[in-house]
């Protein structure tokens, strides 16, 4: 279903603004996993709820320029 995988970690509430900004544009699903919990990336709510300064999931199956170069900046090893 998803052909990337990466884990990243968010440590202020503007960079999860910024991110939801950015998969906003985005013309696929993008899932973000933290847990248990299963979050879309496009949601504000979902993504505040989920915390700062945690490791979680993104999944997605398109590809987007601006995305990815986004994504990369925040890409925890």
């Amino acid at each position: 279903m998803y052909d990337t995988e990466k884990t990243v970690r968010f440590a202020d509430v503007q960079e999860v603004k910024d991110f939801v900004s950015v998969a906003e544009k985005c013309d696929f699903d993008i899932d973000v996993y933290y847990n248990r919990a299963v979050i879309d990336a496009k949601s504000i709510m979902g993504m505040l709820a989920i915390g700062l300064h945690k490791n979680m999931t993104i999944c997605y199956g398109g590809i987007n320029a601006a995305f990815e170069k986004f994504v990369d900046k925040f890409v925890v090893a």
